[in-house]
């Protein structure tokens, strides 16, 4: 919006119009939500004013510098409470000055970028009359060069009146490359401007920021130190490519007088000295073959503050409608607080070196929600504040490569380096399992073929696809238990059973294993559909081991004890659905069962959730080993019509049961008095 026109080149206040001063309003107090960016912005200026000085050297040859000429200058004043971001980059006119800082809204970098972009794309769309291509002219060749060799950050032109977030009054004084006047813009963001001729040596610009007084809220003291704006510059504009210097103060020890005495206390003075406070190059732009492990580990331990190696290093370069640089890191330990609900994941979003987002959680998925690292791109569309981005099929575009790129990158892992992926496993593999569950299954061709399980039979970690290749022909479904001690669970005696059977069955000790893979569902090879197995908890009734022998077997004794059953039955007083003969049990007298998808083990886990009701229990089923001497003594006291030993034994062993599987009992009491008449 233009404010009104000046009447010449004097100091005449040019009053703000009143949509104009409602915009800047807006601006100052709601389209940026942190006030530390002041700086980012006013360095990000300078950056571009530095790139089109650059530009006009590759382009024009009356423009004599190199880049390396080109720098950003930083420096406050406490005691005038100021800070001072200058560039020595193209400057502007008086004329320019009002366009650009009396224009709110307008962007001279965007013009330029505009502008340049057409000139390049004119020059590759030239044709000849005979329709031929034409070939660009050296100038063009050069201009387009040039175009390549710079990045301009700016692109909306509001980013300089968050100044006025910090600042009471903000002056800024600039000279044009191709002009020996300086002019000046004064400001108090409220009523309106002043521009007026200035002094300055050289082109370039400086801004000067007169900072706001302390509140009870707002303590704006800490951007008046060395300290503060050291901090900013490695937050936000670490990366962006000509050097930010500042003065700084050191303190060295005075050489020691030639006459000092043996009490001489050696002395300490302040000096000064210019510093250069960014890195300039970010890591993330080198290929990975020129950068050397250590560097990346130092990086990531001082980018992401952890003591701890990463585990891996993935760097990405991407070409294409949208180009971008990433690094990412896999943690070599778990953070603290990973798995609570404070927890915010995210990548570092940079656009054209400055970070534009501390942890943007739309580059990744929960289930890798452990990866840290950098995405960099100058290509993402950016809302005006440059906080977040206005079109999120960018960042979906990018999060799916991503998301692929982690996963190829842990599946070589556990391929190349078994040792180092159960490590990373135990750390992070319940999120991935987590991912899988949320998904209602539909990752598991991503995920599954990451999972980790102990193998009962091989007593080590096995993926999926292990054991699909050790199962023996014929098997037909995956077999697994779930518990919470894994010591416990591979002596169970259904684990066992399976085990003699030649079967091998896969310990799961998390709370998460048993909803993953009931989500799952089915599991085949390479995360194949083809062919897949179901998961079958060897808990959870028929597994279908049973051989027609065996049925026939079953069918008899049920029918011959039935009798027997029902009086136990009842006597468990609907703490069963029912009482059963296995054909899978070889030493143990009796097991528990489930009918139904859920466990004994989910119905632990149910059961101790807050909202879970105090009789929650899943259909259990007391299944009995019918070879075993303990079902003959109830046969015998069956026949003998002793009822009080039939109910004593039913309870004994359904207790015991219980006790075996990690379930706790109704009445431990009892289950001791028990126990104690029978030792008797």
């Amino acid at each position: 919006m233009r404010q009104a026109r000046r009447g010449g080149k004097g100091n005449t206040m040019r009053k703000f119009k009143t949509e104009s001063k409602k915009l800047l309003d807006l601006m100052i107090n709601s389209i940026y939500t942190n006030r530390e960016i002041f700086l980012r912005e006013l360095v990000s200026n300078a950056s571009d004013a530095a790139d089109k000085l650059y530009f006009k050297s590759l382009t024009d040859k009356s423009v004599k510098l190199s880049k390396d000429d080109l720098v950003i200058n930083l420096s406050f004043d406490k005691e005038a409470r100021t800070i001072t971001v200058s560039d020595n980059g193209i400057g502007m006119t008086d004329e320019e000055l009002e366009k650009n800082l009396g224009t709110i809204a307008h962007s001279d970098s965007l013009e330029f970028k505009t502008a340049e972009a057409l000139a390049a794309e004119q020059a590759n769309s030239a044709t000849n009359k005979d329709g031929s291509k034409k070939k660009p002219t050296k100038k063009q060749e050069q201009q387009m060069a040039a175009n390549d060799a710079i990045d301009i950050i700016g692109q909306f032109g509001v980013g300089f009146y968050s100044a006025f977030m910090v600042a009471s009054k903000v002056r800024v004084v600039t000279r044009s490359y191709a002009s020996d006047q300086a002019y000046q813009w004064e400001s108090d963001g409220v009523e309106g401007y002043q521009i007026s001729p200035a002094e300055r040596s050289t082109h370039g610009t400086d801004v000067i920021l007169t900072i706001k007084p302390n509140t009870d809220e707002d303590d704006y003291d800490t951007f008046l130190s060395e300290a503060g704006l050291r901090s900013l510059v490695s937050r936000y504009s670490n990366y962006v490519r000509y050097p930010i210097r500042m003065e700084v103060t050191k303190s060295r020890q005075v050489p020691k007088p030639e006459d000092a005495g043996e009490d001489y206390v050696p002395e300490w003075e302040d000096y000064t000295e210019v510093e250069t406070l960014n890195s300039m190059v970010p890591i993330w732009k080198r290929r990975k073959s020129e950068v050397k492990k250590d560097e990346y580990n130092e990086f990531y331990k001082g980018q992401f503050h952890d003591f701890v190696d990463p585990v891996r290093t993935i760097s990405v370069h991407a070409e294409g409608a949208i180009s971008y640089d990433v690094l990412m890191f896999i943690p070599g330990q778990r953070p603290w607080d990973l798995y609570s609900k404070d927890y915010e994941k995210g990548l570092q979003l940079y656009s054209s070196n400055v970070l534009i987002m501390e942890k943007c959680d739309q580059l990744l998925p929960d289930h890798y929600n452990f990866v840290r690292g950098i995405v960099d791109s100058q290509d993402l569309s950016l809302n005006i504040s440059r906080e977040t981005l206005q079109h999120n099929s960018q960042l979906r575009a990018i999060a799916s490569k991503i998301e692929k790129k982690i996963t190829s990158e842990l599946a070589t892992l556990c391929k190349n380096d078994r040792e180092t992926y159960e490590q990373f496993f135990e750390n992070f593999g319940r999120s991935i399992k987590f991912g899988i569950y949320a998904s209602y299954g539909a990752a598991k061709s991503e995920l599954g073929g990451l999972l980790l399980f102990h193998s009962a039979k091989l007593g080590k970690m096995v993926t999926l696809d292990e054991y699909l290749e050790e199962m023996p022909d014929g098997q037909g479904a995956i077999y697994y238990a779930a518990g919470d001690q894994l010591g416990r669970l591979e002596k169970t005696p259904l684990v066992t059973s399976v085990l003699s059977r030649g079967y091998d069955v896969l310990l799961c000790t998390q709370d998460i294993d048993e909803f993953c893979l009931g989500s799952m569902q089915t599991y085949g090879k390479g995360g194949a559909t083809e062919g897949a197995l179901e998961f079958k908890n060897v808990a959870g009734g028929d597994l279908g081991l049973d051989t027609e022998a065996d049925k026939t077997a079953k069918e008899t004794a049920e029918k011959e004890h039935e009798d027997l059953f029902a009086a136990m039955k009842e006597a468990l007083g609907g703490m069963v659905s029912k009482v059963s003969v296995s054909s899978l049990l070889a030493d143990a007298p009796a097991t528990i069962t489930t009918e139904g998808p859920i466990s004994l083990e989910m119905e632990r886990l149910l059961a101790s959730m807050p909202d879970a009701p105090d009789d929650f229990h899943t259909p259990r089923v007391l299944e009995l080993n019918t070879r075993h001497p303990v079902f003959q003594v109830l046969v015998q006291a069956q026949k003998d019509g002793d009822t009080q030993k039939v109910e004593r034994y039913a309870k004994l062993l359904y207790d015991q049961a219980l006790l075996v599987e990690g379930m706790p009992i109704d009445d431990p009491v009892a289950f001791a008095s028990a126990v104690a008449d029978l030792m008797v």
